[in-house]
């Protein structure tokens, strides 16, 4: 990616070295098989600890030392800024085509587990948003783990994955997750999970979009980096991320939708540029 001396978003906040309330996992297999369906991409901190057992929250207290990071740590901070800010320019963009003013979401740096509004949360769910303070968070850590343990490395899959978030936040602005939540409510276990896929599927979508118009505008995509970010969407599918970790696939337990499903919908997006592209709701997967 074409990201370097690009404009850098105001909306970052960085709380790495602030320690946060602790949020146990329980242990087993069950315990290793929902950690890694929220591994990546969107888990909501909320579901995974009323679906854990043993776990609690405690107080936040500070280290009262300053963060000292690393120099791969500050280019990375860097990165997430500046792909932050050109999802600014894409999505404000966007929403006045539809007559509408685009709400900047913040992104929240933190180490080992973090306060949000959704409740307390450890690093190991992975990057997510929070409706409730619309505020994206992420340990830059997890990078290191896209790339070593599920074989996603590059700067175009790290970038995908701030984007998938601002997806969400683009869903919440335009009510999209209100009325899926409210449907979840009065569904079964099954049926909930689906429209958590298709939640999801679509926030893939939204994050291609976002992908064509940085290119089609900006030129800030370089040649492999749609190769990239497919193959990041590829890794994180839940049918793999299953197989991984217990060695079959259950697909009524997807909510995050299969490899295919998503490296199909983010590759929409970013063929389309359009958010009416974009349907999962209403279309088949």
């Amino acid at each position: 990616m074409r990201w370097m001396g690009r404009r850098e978003s105001d909306n970052v906040e960085d709380r790495r070295g602030i320690s946060a309330g602790r949020l146990g996992i329980g242990g087993g297999i069950g315990g290793l098989v929902i950690l890694l369906i929220y591994l990546f991409l969107g888990g909501d901190p909320n579901q995974l600890q009323q679906s854990l057992p043993g776990n609690a929250a405690g107080g936040d207290t500070e280290s009262g030392a300053p963060y000292r990071e690393s120099a791969d740590e500050g280019r990375l901070r860097h990165f997430v800024s500046v792909v932050l800010a050109d999802t600014e320019d894409t999505w404000h963009a966007l929403f006045r085509e539809m007559g509408k003013e685009y709400r900047e979401p913040k992104l929240t740096l933190f180490t080992g587990a973090v306060d949000s509004a959704c409740g307390f949360a450890q690093a190991a769910v992975g990057p997510f948003y929070c409706p409730s303070d619309e505020r994206v968070y992420i340990d830059l850590s997890f990078y290191q783990e896209l790339q070593d343990r599920f074989g996603a490395p590059g700067d175009f899959a790290q970038a995908y994955v701030i984007a998938h978030e601002v997806g969400h936040h683009v869903q919440n602005l335009l009510g999209i997750s209100e009325k899926v939540q409210a449907a979840q409510q009065r569904a079964s276990e099954r049926q909930a999970n689906a429209l958590s896929v298709r939640l999801e599927l679509q926030a893939d979508c939204l994050a291609g979009v976002w992908a064509h118009h940085a290119a089609a505008a900006r030129d800030l995509l370089e040649a492999g980096d749609i190769e990239e970010g497919l193959g990041a969407a590829s890794a994180i599918g839940d049918d793999r991320l299953q197989r991984q970790s217990q060695g079959y696939v259950t697909p009524e337990s997807f909510t995050h939708g299969s490899s295919a499903q998503r490296v199909r919908w983010f590759r929409t997006g970013i063929d389309s540029g359009r958010i009416d592209a974009c349907d999962t709701l209403n279309r088949g997967l």
